[in-house]
């Protein structure tokens, strides 16, 4: 975890979100004292989800109402749930 000035995280804005995306936590401070924290924010992983339900689509150890809410959310999952929001 670094520690930086607010001004020095403004001049380096850039370079900041570059540390958070490569997992860097960046703590902010104002006169002295911590007032913010920049974190790399967890990626949702839709691939991923999906591959488990298709791991356990048919696994005769599942009952029926188990097995159709996972055939529900596979329907609903897909790879746009890792896309940014904020790009449309």
């Amino acid at each position: 975890m670094r520690e930086m000035s607010a001004s020095e995280a403004s001049r380096s804005f850039s370079a900041v979100l570059d540390s958070a995306e490569h997992g860097e936590t960046i703590v902010v401070t104002r006169a002295g004292r911590r007032v913010a924290a920049i974190t790399p924010i967890p990626r949702a992983n839709g691939a991923a989800l999906r591959e488990v339900f298709e791991r356990w689509h048919g696994d005769p150890a599942l009952d029926d109402a188990l097995t159709a809410r996972i055939a529900a959310a596979r329907e609903a999952a897909s790879g746009e749930l890792d896309a940014d929001p904020w790009l449309d």
